[in-house]
């Protein structure tokens, strides 16, 4: 059974174009973008409160893509796009995403890089996309040198984002170096590029992004984004999104409503990418912060007067332990958090309503391999345990391990998922694009099932990842089932359960769990904590769900950037 988007989702407003580059949908009001006059300053530094409005966002995507054309030697339809690959490899900067266009204007591919990638990490991603150049920022310039240096891009292709007469940082490497403003300078004095010649279709083949999966398992993956890809899914968000804004429009025409919202979560992450693209397109602004310090976070918001938040729930669960601090900042603006990226435990979502009783607390979930968003908790139907309704144009099933599709509500299985927005495959790597993506269908890889909410709308439930079963004398144990259980013990701060061999069973549980501060700080026996917490879970689950393969306390639980949890690391 085929499952779509409830009957009360509004339909797309026309079909994604198929000939539009990225660049010209976001600042062309007729492809339906908020008007000009009414669109706030998309990106605002939160610390310098430097700023650029919209229509000169336009301009400044123009001159930089002239800049970077004089420099490189490109021209906008001369040349493979495979031949003007630039990598973006910084802390998150108001320029970021304009830079993100400029590439885009020149018929070029953006591939940005974790700030958090070590030398051989941006190493790799740059041998395997094939980047002609670099954008970072100071305190990242000394990796991407080496790694520039490893794979032959010249030093002179390796410009900075910011100016570095604007930093206290500045070193010998940076003081000449060129930065996205300079090009901008140099670009306004040259002659406007030539229009983009693009053929029908040829938004739906043509990469816009190139980004690198979290590689929970083995190296990253280059998933192929293309233009209409991503304009596909900022319509399919705005669409389900759009009864909120109604409801919180003044007076006036329909789509006056806009906002300010944090921009706080890396912008070379997937999630974060779409929802740039989707605030741009709505006319909304963004308060940027170059990393995730939430009281900087509090201070911005109440200045600002922020309502959205964007978040994952790692930086929620920070919020929660400094909850004391959170509550001298007026944070009353803050009526819409988002989470994403990883899932968000019920008791987590119930612990920041105490603390935000006036917010609505929404999750989405997707992939990078869809571009990004495939569900999202409407406004009026919120319900902790799922990750949302399909967006409009998004169909799911739920497949069992025989092959057979689920046709009816709470059956877990695998969940397939079909949209405009599902990308084109893995760069360089024909086996996985071919195990992945199946006769147009996404394999997600993810243990979900279709439930009706209380309101009685269809809302999916993703119950685990399909790789991280635990199979114990042939029963499917859910990591994710334990963990939050887990998260229920008084003792628990976090925790996370890999499979351990064993010899009768094949595989056991293990957890390793991190103590709450009162009992890190406490004088208990931890031998004892390990039985209570081991006899905890023995009392309310299946034998074969018992942590039968013990417990151990450990300071942190390892995490990727966008919060997911690196199983790997603890099986290792």
């Amino acid at each position: 059974m085929v499952f779509t988007a409830p009957a009360w989702v509004p339909h797309l407003p026309f079909d994604p174009p198929d000939s539009v580059p990225l660049h010209q949908f976001q600042f062309d009001e007729a492809y339906g973008r908020c008007p000009f006059q009414l669109s706030k300053s998309p990106f605002t530094c939160a610390l310098s409160g430097a700023t650029n409005p919209v229509l000169d966002v336009k301009q400044r995507v123009e001159h930089l893509a002239q800049g970077l054309a004089k420099d490189m030697g490109w021209k906008p339809n001369i040349g493979s796009e495979w031949n003007k690959v630039v990598n973006i490899f910084s802390l998150n900067h108001i320029d970021y995403m304009t830079l993100t266009w400029a590439i885009q204007r020149l018929n070029g591919i953006c591939t940005p890089a974790s700030a958090s990638s070590t030398v051989e990490d941006l190493e790799f991603q740059l041998r395997d996309s094939q980047a002609k150049a670099i954008f970072t920022c100071e305190p990242l310039l000394p990796i991407a040198l080496q790694a520039a240096a490893a794979v032959g891009i010249p030093e002179n292709h390796v410009y900075l984002i910011d100016r570095s007469d604007q930093t206290r940082t500045s070193t010998n490497l940076s003081c000449s170096r060129k930065s996205v403003q300079d090009l901008v300078t140099e670009g306004g004095k040259e002659p406007c590029l030539d229009a983009m010649l693009w053929e029908p279709g040829q938004g739906a083949r043509q990469l816009a992004f190139l980004c690198y999966s979290s590689g929970t398992s083995g190296r990253p993956k280059g998933v192929q984004i293309t233009h209409q890809n991503m304009i596909a899914n900022v319509l399919q968000s705005f669409a389900l999104d759009s009864g909120r804004r109604k409801l919180k429009e003044k007076n006036g025409p329909s789509r006056t409503y806009t906002e300010y919202s944090l921009g706080v979560l890396p912008m070379s992450h997937a999630y974060t990418l779409t929802v740039l693209q989707l605030a741009t397109y709505r006319g909304d602004g963004i308060l940027v912060l170059p990393n995730p310090d939430l009281i900087a976070c509090f201070k911005v918001i109440s200045k600002y007067r922020i309502s959205t938040l964007w978040l994952v729930p790692a930086l929620i669960e920070m919020i929660l332990k400094i909850r004391n601090i959170a509550i001298g900042y007026d944070l009353t603006s803050v009526d819409n958090i988002v989470s994403g990226a990883a899932p968000l435990p019920e008791k987590t979502a119930d612990a920041l309503q105490r603390l935000l009783p006036q917010c609505r607390i929404r999750q989405g979930y997707g992939l990078t391999e869809a571009s990004t968003v495939v569900c999202w908790t409407p406004d009026h139907d919120i319900w902790f345990k799922s990750v949302g309704s399909l967006l409009p144009g998004c169909e799911a099933k739920i497949i069992l391990a025989d092959g057979s599709e689920v046709s009816e509500h709470g059956v877990p299985g695998e969940l397939f998922v079909r949209s405009p927005s599902i990308s084109m495959g893995y760069h360089n790597d024909p086996q996985n694009t071919n195990d992945t993506f199946v006769d147009g269908w996404l394999r997600t890889g993810d243990q979900a099932m279709v439930c009706k909410s209380p309101l009685g709308n269809e809302h999916v439930v993703i119950t685990d990842r399909i790789k991280d079963l635990i199979k114990v004398r042939g029963h499917q144990v859910s990591p994710l089932e334990l963990e939050t259980f887990l998260l229920t013990h008084p003792a628990v701060s976090d925790c996370c359960v890999v499979p351990v061999p064993d010899a009768r069973s094949g595989e056991v549980p293990k957890a390793f769990v991190v103590k709450h501060e009162q009992y890190r700080n406490s004088n208990c026996d931890e031998q004892v904590l390990r039985h209570e917490i081991q006899e905890y879970v023995k009392e309310s689950k299946a034998d074969y769900k018992r942590l039968a393969g013990g417990v151990e306390f450990i300071e942190v639980v390892p995490r990727g950037p966008g919060g997911k949890l690196l199983r790997r690391m603890l099986r290792a």
